[in-house]
């Protein structure tokens, strides 16, 4: 039962506190994360694809 409640609370602080994370990042890093993020995203939805197409 915690290995599906422990990723949903993760889930909940990171988007709850996504604003405070992202000023942070940016302050220190001087990037920007939501582009790093989205790369991510897309990267994982087609490797997804790809393993369901073949």
């Amino acid at each position: 039962m915690l290995k599906f409640i422990i990723p949903a609370v993760l889930l909940f602080f990171i988007v709850l506190f996504w604003e405070q994370i992202n000023e942070y990042i940016s302050k220190k890093f001087n990037i920007k994360i939501n582009y790093i993020v989205f790369t991510i995203f897309i990267l994982i939805l087609l490797v997804i694809f790809l393993l369901l197409y073949f």
